[in-house]
């Protein structure tokens, strides 16, 4: 099986300051946690194009992307919500970020890769279809759905979201999308607040309460998504993969252990591999404790890799 991580070095050079929770050594976490596994030997490397305003325009406003564009500073920091901001690089490493989800999704449906996870930051799920918020420019997951259904005249696509944070953004481009599932588990209540109700068939939103454990998301994915997954049987499986509810991330109030990742990512890897031919694209969200970040990455891969 080829497991292929698509990442480029323009992602490390957005910063948002120095004690900002979203920053470069996220990456460089996971980057030395793939080469002291073994692992990063074993995956095909590919570097993130940029992603064009054509690929943008499918899930976001067009003066939304225009806005981005202009207010992308020449030097310091913009900021565009509290916890949001730009620095001269952003621009450039959002583009890569949904670039990347464009490219995986290719490979797999090419059959060039069984799987891709995109290594790549600023985050996307936050990112509504005219509004940054929550570290996200740009809804990467949602660039690559919108592809894959566009140019790959796919009929069905999932996209499972199991960040500690609900995917406001993802549920706000396919909301009435009902050839989009969408599969979330999160810390209710809790940022950015949304996500309690199931508004249609197709979005499965499973709220956890804090201080949850492995168990109960299992249970919670077994139950709910599970059974869903499998009768809407997708196309091709896009993965929101966020890691901020590790039991070690003090963002948030899960706890969830390495194995849990690599558990959901087996179940996951099951129904791609009945349905969609195994194709998987991943594309990182949370995950702000380093050392579990790098670990819980390493435990998505293995197990992507069966």
């Amino acid at each position: 099986m080829t497991i292929s991580i698509i990442s480029h070095p323009d992602c490390m050079l957005h910063e948002m300051g120095a004690h900002h929770p979203e920053c470069p050594e996220r990456l460089s976490a996971i980057n030395d946690q793939l080469l002291s596994s073994g692992l990063d030997f074993i995956l095909q490397h590919h570097d993130a194009p940029l992603a064009t305003r054509q690929q943008l325009c499918r899930v976001h406003d067009v003066k939304y992307i225009e806005s981005i564009f202009q207010k992308s500073p020449k030097e310091g920091q913009v900021w565009l919500d509290p916890d949001t901001s730009m620095n001269p690089h952003t621009l450039t490493a959002a583009l890569r970020a949904a670039g990347a989800v464009v490219l995986g999704v290719d490979m797999v449906m090419a059959g060039q890769s069984s799987a891709a996870f995109c290594n790549v930051r600023p985050p996307g799920h936050h990112a509504e279809h005219d509004k940054a918020m929550g570290f996200c420019f740009f809804n990467n997951i949602a660039v690559g759905a919108a592809h894959a259904l566009q140019v790959h005249k796919l009929k069905r696509v999932a996209i499972i979201d199991f960040d500690v944070h609900h995917g406001n953004g993802t549920e706000d481009i396919f909301r009435e999308q009902a050839e989009v599932m969408y599969c979330s588990t999160f810390q209710h209540p809790f940022y950015p607040d949304s996500g309690t109700r199931n508004t249609a068939a197709h979005i499965v939103n499973v709220p956890l309460a804090a201080g949850a454990d492995g168990q109960a998301f299992r249970d919670a994915v077994k139950l709910h998504w599970l059974p869903k997954l499998a009768s809407f049987q997708p196309e091709l499986i896009l993965i929101s993969a966020g890691f901020d509810a590790h039991i070690e991330d003090d963002m948030a109030n899960l706890q969830l252990l390495d194995q849990d990742f690599a558990w959901v990512t087996g179940e996951i890897k099951n129904i791609a591999d009945k349905y969609a031919k195994g194709r998987i694209v991943s594309a990182l969200e949370g995950g702000y404790a380093l050392s579990a970040l790098g670990r819980s990455v390493a435990a998505h891969i293995n197990a992507l890799l069966g």
